[in-house]
Parts: structure tokens; sequence; C-alpha cells
């Protein structure tokens, strides 16, 4: 037991050791204004050479630190969290790896590279999802295996297209060649690559489904590893995309991924997803905001949004552990009153992912919408973006009616403790992240201030949908079951609006029925039936019938059996003449 904790310690500190180290470098580089280019000769053969480059600028670095202190904490917390599992050192080593391909992307200048870092993202996610190994953690697995394969697929094409150029560091071409039509098809392939990491319409089915790993991985995945790859690498290649039309229809695609995930968790009753569909609505958020060429912007969202979703997913690990292992959010209620601490840490994390003035949330959030209102864009990316930021409201008032407020559902005799300072602990740390990352972000990214002169409406206007949204979650919380059909609509709009607009059931459904009745159809027509019937089991049959015949023959007539002897003699006498 003494060596399980160790390991957890150990990566802790070393973890948060590196990410206090890189916070200095970075400050000292956003000060000198620096990029460090390193390159490092593998081999040099003839006139061949493998070259691994890094690339350490403030972005870099300030993504790596956020990172590695997230993980950090998420692993100090499965200390605790994974104390009953018997092979904890697989786990902290399956999360290690996980961070340090994570770490390889950030810091790669190349294309092979990214790929390395990439595509360890997909594997290992995949054994992480699967880790408590039944049926439903295979199905997710394979959804999510299966959706990135897409996106890996799309970074071979990249690869193999840069060699038009004659070398994979990308970050060389961007700037002379962003009008070359090679590079044009380079991009809408690193789009298409990001989307499906990212998990954009229509690639969202997997995302959900991911929160069959255990908590703690999802605390990493959802808020500053896997998803958030996608939007890093779009941050990385901005440049050259922003003058595209695909990049106009990834405005779309990502405002309506905002829309969907923010209806969806609103009809959501399990605690993880609906933190998963919160997670899709915000990296829509961020993906929207790079497509309209603002990828300092998307960068900031994604930093302050990573703190406060693993703290949210982090107090939601503990609310699961202490009702049972159970993530109905209609069992739970009133636990304000017997976890102050996790509610608290709880509270500030989903009113941080509201928006609620001067917590982290705020002021990427805000900057981002009132970017929205200044752009000279149409009323529908207009409406998306407000109605998106109202229903996140909407869906966390919802959720925090059903925990904190609402009576306790589960069983009469219950056993709430907020004692589990290990938990406690790395939530403390995030916490404290949540509340000052906002502000402290802004004064270190941007190098002026942001002043943004609005209409008192338009510049009210986040107030405007939060206050609705907050209206609405009270009273939707506050219906009974024999409410006026509960949301006023259909039954087939509610599955449709609550299933994610149907697009789980396309991904698995609609893409493998048909492909495998087709199969089915083959096997039972060409295999089990034509090829069987001209081959093996046809010859079988025409030999079985004539010999059946042959021997009803010799046995009921001697006479003519005596005959035939005769006459097959003759046959053969005759042969022999000729």
């Amino acid at each position: 037991m003494i060596k399980n904790y160790s390991i957890c310690f150990i990566s802790f500190f070393f973890l948060f050791f590196f990410s206090m180290m890189i916070f200095f470098f970075m400050i000292y580089f956003i000060m000198e204004n620096m990029i460090l280019f390193l390159e490092w000769e593998i081999i040099s053969f003839n006139s061949m050479n493998i070259v691994m480059s890094i690339i350490l600028d403030w972005m870099s670095l300030l993504f790596m630190m956020f990172v590695l202190m997230i993980s950090s904490s998420v692993i100090y917390y499965s200390k605790s969290y994974m104390s009953s599992e018997l092979n904890l050192n697989r786990f902290i080593f399956l999360v290690l790896l996980f961070v340090f391909s994570m770490v390889l992307l950030i810091i790669s200048p190349n294309m092979i590279s990214i790929f390395l870092g990439w595509d360890g993202l997909g594997l290992v996610s995949y054994c992480l999802v699967i880790y408590y190994q039944n049926i439903k953690s295979y199905n997710a697995g394979m959804l999510t295996a299966l959706s990135n394969r897409i996106g890996d697929v799309m970074i071979l094409m990249v690869i193999s297209w840069m060699m038009n150029y004659g070398s994979w560091n990308y970050i060389f071409y961007l700037n002379f060649m962003s009008n070359d039509y090679s590079m044009k098809i380079i991009g809408i392939l690193v789009i298409i690559a990001a989307m499906t990491k990212s998990a954009q319409i229509p690639f969202s089915s997997w995302l959900p489904a991911a929160m069959a790993a255990p908590t703690p991985v999802s605390a990493l995945v959802h808020s500053s590893t896997l998803v958030t790859a996608g939007v890093y690498l779009l941050i990385r290649f901005n440049m050259l995309l922003v003058d595209m039309f695909f990049f106009k229809l990834l405005l779309l695609l990502s405002g309506l991924t905002m829309l969907m995930a923010g209806i969806s968790a609103n009809y959501e009753f399990d605690l993880k997803k609906i933190i998963a569909l919160s997670t899709l609505s915000q990296l829509g958020l961020m993906m929207s905001i790079l497509s309209m060429g603002l990828p300092e912007l998307a960068f900031f969202h994604l930093l302050t949004h990573a703190m406060f979703k693993a703290l949210l997913f982090m107090c939601a690990g503990v609310i699961i552990h202490m009702m049972n292992d159970n993530q109905d959010i209609r069992f739970m209620g009133g636990i304000s009153l017997y976890i102050p601490m996790t509610s608290l840490c709880m509270n500030i994390s989903n009113l941080a992912l509201c928006g609620v003035p001067f917590l982290a949330g705020f002021y990427s959030k805000d900057l981002i919408l009132e970017m929205v209102s200044m752009s000279n864009l149409n009323m529908l990316i207009f409406f998306l973006y407000y109605f998106s930021t109202g229903l996140t409201m909407f869906y966390t008032i919802r959720l925090l009616m059903y925990l904190m407020i609402n009576d306790y559902n589960l069983f009469s005799i219950y056993n709430l403790y907020d004692e589990d300072y290990i938990m406690l602990k790395s939530m403390i740390l995030l916490l404290f992240m949540s509340l000052i990352t906002g502000s402290f972000l802004m004064w270190m990214i941007f190098n002026y201030p942001y002043m943004i002169y609005l209409s008192f409406n338009l510049k009210m206007m986040v107030i405007y949908v939060s206050s609705i949204g907050l209206i609405m979650g009270y009273l939707i919380s506050n219906m009974k079951i024999y409410s006026l059909n509960k949301f006023l609509m259909t039954y087939s709009l509610s599955s449709f609006l609550s299933l994610m607009w149907f697009m789980p059931n396309l991904s698995t459904y609609g893409l493998n029925y048909y492909f495998l009745n087709y199969g089915q159809g083959l096997v039972k027509n060409i295999d089990m039936g034509w090829m069987e019937l001209y081959s093996g089991q046809g010859m079988f049959n025409i030999i079985k019938n004539y010999s059946i015949f042959y021997y009803l023959y010799q046995m009921n007539n001697f006479k003519i059996y005596l005959f035939s002897f005769i006459l097959w003699m003759m046959i053969f006498y005759f042969m022999l003449l000729i």
C-alpha cells in the first residue's frame, strides 16, 4: 500500500515542480518576447537527416504549465479516488503517458512529432475509457477510438501531402505559402482532424460516451488534454486558415455544436454526462471564436475553462463516491448541508462556467461575446452565441437545484462526509486557480488592454441572457412529473433534442447497420449459398445422391445387378479391342 501511495505522490511532486518551473520560464519568454526553436539531429546518413524539433514560445509554455498543473492535481486526487484499485500503478502510468503525449503535441512544430502525440492521445484514451471492463466501456472505447481515427488519417494525409515541400516543419510555411493551392488542402485536412479531436458536429457523439472512464481521467481529458488538442492545432495553423471558406463553415458547425450540447444537457440526468455536454458546448465556443480569426481569445478561454472544468469533474467524482457510486442527479439533493466544502468548490466552478463576474470564466467569455457583438457577422451566429450562453446558465442552475437544494432522495441511511482530505487538497489548488486564472491571464496574454465600446443593451446582453437562463433553470427544475407534458413539446421532438440530435445513433447504428446487413447478405447468399452449392457441399450432395440411387439399384434387383455386371465387362472388352 505504501508503494501505491508513493507513485501518486512522486508523480504529483514532479508534475507540479515542472509546472512551476515552466511558469517562470514562460514569464521570462513573455517579457523578452522570445521564441526558442530547438533541433536535435537523431540520425544523419548521407543526405538523409532525421531531426526532432521543439518549439518553446509563451503559448506552448503556458499551455504546458496548465496541463502539468491539472494533471498533478488529478493524480494526487486519484490516490484517494482509486484507492480500492488493485493496479493503481498501471492507472497512474497510463495517465502519465497521456500527459506526455499531450506535452509532445504542444511543443511540436513538426507534423511527424505532432502525429506521435496525437496518436498517443487517441491510443491511451482508448485504454483509459475501457479501464472498467464492461460492455458499456468497450462500446464507448470503440466509438472514441474510431472517431479519433478519422482525425489520425487526416494528419497522415497532411504528412504525405507535405512531401511536396521537402520538410514537415509546418511552422516555416504558414506565412509565405498561405495562398498556395496545396496549403489550402493541408488546411482543410487539419480542420477536419481538429473537428474529430474536439468533437464538433458531426463527430460529437464520442465525447459524452467517453464518460465511461474513471472520473480522474474525465477531469483530465475534458479539461486540458484530449479535447483541447484540436483547438490548439487550429490555433497554431490559424495564419494559414483565416481566409478559407471552410473556416466559415466551421464557424457554423461549432455554433450548432454549442447549441446542441446546451439543449441536450438540459434533458440529461447523468451527472458526468451533463458536465461532458457542457465541455462540448465550451469547445464549440472556442472553435467558433477561432473561426472568426481570434486565436488568442480562443486560447485564453481554453486555459480558463481547463481549470474550472477539471475542478467540476473532481467535485462530481466526490459526490458520486458519496452517493454509493450512483450518477443519477434525481437521487441526489441537499448535499450542501452535508458536504459543504465540496459543494463550495462545485458552486464556484459552476458559476465560473456560467461567466459570473470576476471568476475565471467571466474574463474570457465576456470578452468573446463582446467581440462577437463588435463583429460584422449575421444574426444567426449572434443568436447561436447568446442563446448558448443562456443555455449554459440554464443547465447549471438546474444541476444546482437538483444537487444542492432539492431533498435527498437516495437511502434513508446515508453516510455523507466531507473529510477526504486528499481529494479536498487537490480540489482547493484548482479552486484557487479558478478564482484568479481569468484576471491573471488577461494581464499576461494581452499586451494591450481590450477596451470594447458598445451600446448599453449590447453590453448588458450577457447579463440578460444569463438572467433568463437562471429563471428558466429554476422553473424547469421545479416542474413536477405531471406538469403539462414536461416541455410543452411532442415526444418525438423531446427525444430528438435529448439524444444529441440523434448523433450517437447515426454514428453507431447509422453507420454500421447497413454495412453489417450487407455483409450478412453476402455471407448468406454467396459464402453459405451459391459458393456452397457449386463447390464442396454441392459435389458432396451429387455424389451422395448417385451412391444412394446406385445402392438401391444394386440391392433391389439381383438380376439387374448381374446384367449390369456383364454389361460393364462387355464395355471393358470393347475398349480393349479398340
